[in-house]
């Protein structure tokens, strides 16, 4: 373990009068063999102070960019490496508030350990003694792989709502089993996430969401939003999707209900697209229940993920791709569009292309688990490849003519925007070459109407 650490920390830790202890996920990952991909997490705690532990790591060196003396908190920046440190402490909650309400520093370690999370969180590893410490037997969990609470579950869960979304993180990150108690106790207090900031809700689902990169476990992605979906939590944070647990599909179609196809899309899916994975068909339970049956979803699936992107406080950027695929994936999924349709829509979307191709591999997958290359997946390929061997404008950048070369031809200039457009449609079915007096002409003869 003293080859992981810091030469920094180690100075830090001969510098204390008290004892530095690594603490937290380093000591978890050592002990499992995990390694995380980038860098890795330095939770560090001492008897120390705050101002005692700020002031020495200032005169080697460090950059203290906070302090806070309530809660023993010191944040340090060194040599590109972060670290939090924490002075021994226990904690007093109001229930389902995540900052405790009160806190009382201590000297003993196992009252420190017993204000924590998970026991696998709980092991220390004294840096200048050079041993690991585990005064709740952190270490007999993480070598089980399992997780459970470092006191009685429902108390653990009931201080801290956050702790709900920690528990499904941690377990599907490193591949961990959290106990029946712990999950017991996470369904009892399932309703305190929704006393949870929506901005500390979405940082943990989307952890999630990337479950797998963070150690390479795979398929951990899913098992965490099963875990959410067993603790009820699931069904508290995105009750929309909650609505399709146990709604059936057509059996020819799917071999899962609504909920589980959308948890498989996810399964099947890249990191840059999950989030619409998840979302792709949060319209489905909505028109069941109201109107019936599923079809087209994808407009108030469009719409309910960008209520639950407002919601969750989800970039807008994110928001605005995840809603157009979501919109999008339903397009040509029987492979029935012609393909001069299939031409115009790729180049009136080419920007989300390629994450609609990966939704709509995705979608498929989850439909009855299958691997193969998506029906629809293959026809586009096919059809852009063909458009790219033709030389086919792909974008208005790549047209013949400008707009001011409409307006010069008499076009209006309130109407420029839609007639290139247009000709870019046309340009894309071999109605109209690619040149300049051809697309002027094509423009004056088809006027497009405001």
């Amino acid at each position: 373990m003293i080859n992981l650490l810091p030469q920094k920390l180690i100075e830090l830790a001969s510098a204390l009068e008290k004892p530095l202890y690594a603490v937290g996920g380093a000591c978890r990952d050592f002990l499992a063999g995990l390694t995380p991909a980038g860098k890795r997490d330095w939770d560090i705690c001492s008897p120390e102070s705050a101002g005692e532990v700020a002031a020495a790591a200032e005169k080697l060196g460090f950059a203290v960019t906070a302090v806070y003396k309530n809660t023993g908190t010191v944040r340090l920046v060194c040599e590109g490496e972060s670290y939090e440190f924490t002075t021994f402490r226990t904690d007093k909650y109001v229930r389902g508030v995540h900052s405790p309400a009160e806190v009382f520093f201590t000297e003993d370690m196992e009252l420190d350990a017993r204000r924590r999370d998970f026991k696998c969180n709980a092991v220390y590893y004294d840096i200048r003694a050079r041993k690991f410490v585990d005064p709740l037997g952190g270490i007999a969990e993480i070598e089980s792989k399992t997780v459970s609470t470092v006191a009685d579950a429902n108390k653990v869960f009931g201080e801290d709502g956050l702790r709900l979304m920690r528990l499904c993180r941690i377990a599907a990150q490193t591949g961990f089993t959290p106990t029946e108690e712990c999950l017991n106790g996470a369904r009892a207090n399932c309703a305190l996430i929704e006393d949870i900031a929506a901005e500390r809700v979405w940082e943990e689902l989307n952890a999630i969401l990337h479950a797998d990169i963070k150690y390479g476990v795979a398929q951990a992605q899913y098992e965490g939003l099963q875990l959410l979906k067993k603790t009820g939590v699931l069904a508290r944070v995105l009750p929309e999707l909650a609505l399709g647990d146990g709604m059936e599909q057509r059996k020819d179609f799917h071999a899962h209900d609504v909920l589980e196809h959308s948890l498989r899309c996810v399964k099947y899916a890249p990191p840059e697209i999950r989030l619409a994975a998840l979302l792709h068909d949060a319209g489905k339970p909505y028109c069941k229940l109201t109107f019936g049956k599923f079809a087209r979803h994808e407009d108030e699936g469009a719409r309910i993920a960008e209520g639950i992107c407002k919601r969750l406080r989800v970039s807008a950027r994110q928001t605005a791709l995840t809603c157009t695929l979501v919109k999008l994936h339903m397009y040509d999924l029987s492979g029935e569009a012609s393909e001069n349709k299939v031409r115009k829509f790729i180049v009136a979307h080419l920007g989300v292309l390629d994450k609609l191709l990966l939704l709509k591999q995705a979608d498929f997958s989850a439909c009855k688990d299958d691997l193969s290359e998506a029906p629809c997946v293959i026809k586009w390929k096919r059809i852009y490849a063909k458009m790219l061997e033709e030389g086919v404008p792909l974008t208005k950048k790549q047209l013949a003519v400008r707009g001011d070369d409409l307006i010069a031809a008499g076009i209006s200039p309130v109407q420029t925007a839609k007639t290139l457009d247009f000709l870019l449609g046309e340009c894309a079915i071999g109605n109209v070459r690619n040149q300049k007096d051809a697309l002027v002409r094509f423009a004056l003869a088809r006027r497009i109407d405001g």
